[in-house]
């Protein structure tokens, strides 16, 4: 199975007016974020917007992700769906398009109970036998995965990751105890990484990669040669990030940055709105104070 670790963009979804994938703007962020050392691409994060992608926009996002990337980085894309039928089916597709990994994600309408919740993301690992990882964000999901059904997938032979936006270090700790090891934690944000890699993690999913990739793999970097006093310096002003997504949320904030870049991304996805003048400012101080524009 593959190892995967270190730095892995939640890449933007770039749609135009008519609904179709900007595919070369999307490309081209997957190629500077490869030369920038980045590990791995993920689509269809939360980055991503994936809640408000119909399927062929979803597909062909991966498509695009898969020919950009060229076997070069892993490619792990999101699967998330409120039906286990239909997450099935993306896993499959994805699995066959030639994915290196699914991102398994739940959405839930109606409140779900915990064999339930274990049930469906047991039915996306038997659909592939390629690596899986765990996504939980006790902030977004409706139905979160709790420590005993994390303890029993943990026992699945190709789940082996979790990417945890719980920012909450006491559960990772508990997580890491629980599971004994057969999960490894990618962290998210850019505020918790050296947090977490401290803890024993492997890197981190995080949409604020996109926009700040070499700065996030020096992070990476550091942690792994356990230079903390470095990591902590690389660490703190990757804050501003986060401060400014809390701010003006996370998707419009990507987007801006990166259209800032020079990427031409497009607008967040309705009913989403578009940053306003005085928050794409604030955006523009925020990267420009980071040295990233």
């Amino acid at each position: 199975m593959s190892t995967f670790h270190g730095v892995f963009p939640y890449l933007v979804s770039p749609i135009d007016a008519d609904g179709k994938v900007m595919e070369a703007p999307l490309a081209a962020l997957c190629e500077a974020l490869i030369d920038a050392g980045v590990h791995g691409l993920t689509p269809l994060g939360s980055t991503g917007e994936f809640a408000y992608l119909n399927w062929a926009q979803r597909r062909r996002v991966v498509e695009v992700v898969l020919e950009a990337a060229a076997g070069r980085v892993p490619v792990v894309a999101g699967v998330a769906a409120t039906a286990t039928a239909d997450a099935v089916a993306q896993t499959r597709a994805f699995d066959a398009l030639g994915c290196d990994g699914i991102l398994a994600i739940l959405e839930a309408y109606f409140p779900l109970k915990d064999d339930a919740i274990e049930g469906y993301f047991r039915a996306i690992a038997g659909a592939t036998e390629r690596p899986v990882v765990l996504y939980t964000n006790p902030n977004f999901q409706r139905a979160d995965l709790s420590l005993p059904v994390l303890t029993a997938l943990a026992k699945v032979s190709n789940i082996a990751y979790l990417k945890d936006a719980s920012s909450n270090t006491g559960r990772l700790l508990s997580i890491l105890e629980a599971t004994e090891g057969n999960l490894a934690i990618f962290a998210a944000s850019a505020h918790v990484p050296a947090a977490v890699m401290l803890l024993g993690g492997v890197g981190w999913m995080a949409g604020p990669a996109c926009v700040a990739p070499r700065e996030s793999v020096a992070l990476y970097e550091a942690c792994r040669r356990g230079a903390w006093e470095e990591a902590m310096v690389l660490q703190r002003p990757l804050w501003r990030l986060n401060q400014l997504f809390a701010r003006h949320m996370l998707a419009p904030c990507i987007k801006t940055g990166l259209s800032l870049q020079g990427f031409a991304v497009g607008d967040p996805l309705p009913p989403q709105a578009p940053l306003g003048a005085e928050a794409q400012e604030d955006v523009r101080r925020t990267l420009m104070g980071l040295g990233l524009l």
